[in-house]
């Protein structure tokens, strides 16, 4: 069954598998808004959890905007979850209203359960000027700073990688998977890119997975927000680049479509290992101009195929 919130629509989404369950946390908003357009204001961060991929139950909420000024006072948006030293660690996406929600950076919850988060305080992760576009109207409509994937590197410590932005270059090519490391998730050394711009305006809601030998970077990209003839396909979806480190780096010629239409297929998608096999899910938005729908997508088999990745249908 597909994963439907009564009343709201859900959109990005992230996981982490725990006593043979398979926690979904997923940017919500309520569909009485009427306007899909409006969501990412009205944010908050929903918790699921499923057994199968197929039946889902709902938890409590694990996060909203802060209800006093501080950066993730106007949203809360896409993170991930690592566990360190016993702790569930959410390193998410904040804006605030001093910055009118132009300016995103990344925050810290912890839990010791998986539903009950307590903020860290202030930011713990910020854009640098040494490699990454700043706000800069004339270039872009906001700052990039988002969508932290977090992982254990081979050097043992931690790495992020975020949606983000070049310095130079077409305003709507600049797009670029910013790198950061830490050795406590708190404190952070902002790093070059693993990816050099390839004229995607945004990659967004980055995942990096491996498979056998092969490290496979995921992120998410819409015709809107790209150079012309960037992309190996011309519609919305999500897109795969692959390298022999999971410190990249992840060259332009690595890149595939690997679930992408003009009809705007599945968004964001990710590669999910549960049940003894791998799995994608993507959330959907409007399909063929009907109305947008903001459902998690029922699962979806994937394959490898030399340095490709493959969706197809589950049996």
């Amino acid at each position: 069954m597909t994963l439907r919130v009564p009343d709201k629509w859900l959109w990005d989404f992230w996981t982490v598998e725990h006593d043979g369950r398979l926690h979904v946390f997923f940017l919500q908003a309520p569909t009485s808004l009427g306007d899909p357009d409006l969501r990412h204001w009205n944010v908050t961060i929903g918790h699921a959890v499923t057994d199968d991929l197929h039946g889902w139950e709902l938890l409590p909420d694990a996060l909203a905007p802060s209800p006093q000024a501080a950066f993730d006072d106007r949203s809360t948006w896409t993170g991930s979850i690592v566990r360190h030293d016993g702790t569930w660690h959410m390193l998410y996406t904040g804006t605030s209203h001093a910055d009118d929600g132009l300016v995103q950076r990344i925050g810290l919850a912890t839990s010791r359960d998986l539903v009950t988060w307590e903020r860290h305080g202030p930011p713990v992760l910020e854009a640098d000027a040494r490699w990454y576009e700043l706000l800069d109207r004339d270039a872009w409509f906001d700052q990039a700073w988002r969508d932290p994937w977090v992982f254990r590197g081979p050097d043992d410590r931690w790495h992020a990688y975020v949606t983000a932005r070049a310095r130079t270059g077409a305003a709507r090519g600049r797009a670029v998977v910013g790198h950061a490391v830490s050795d406590d998730l708190v404190a952070w050394d902002v790093l070059p890119p693993v990816t050099a711009p390839m004229g995607f305006g945004q990659m967004e809601v980055p995942q990096l997975i491996a498979w056998d030998d092969r490290w496979f970077l995921l992120f998410g990209s819409d015709p809107g927000t790209r150079l012309p003839d960037a992309a190996p396909h011309p519609g919305t979806g999500t897109w795969a680049l692959s390298a022999a480190s999971p410190l990249g780096p992840f060259a332009a010629a690595t890149l595939h479509v690997l679930e992408a239409d003009e009809t705007n297929a599945p968004y964001a998608g990710k590669i999910v290992p549960f049940g003894g096999r791998q799995h994608f899910l993507g959330w959907e938005g409007a399909v063929d101009g009907g109305p947008f729908r903001g459902v998690l997508c029922e699962p979806r088999s994937v394959r490898r195929d030399g340095d490709l990745l493959v969706v197809g249908h589950e049996e």
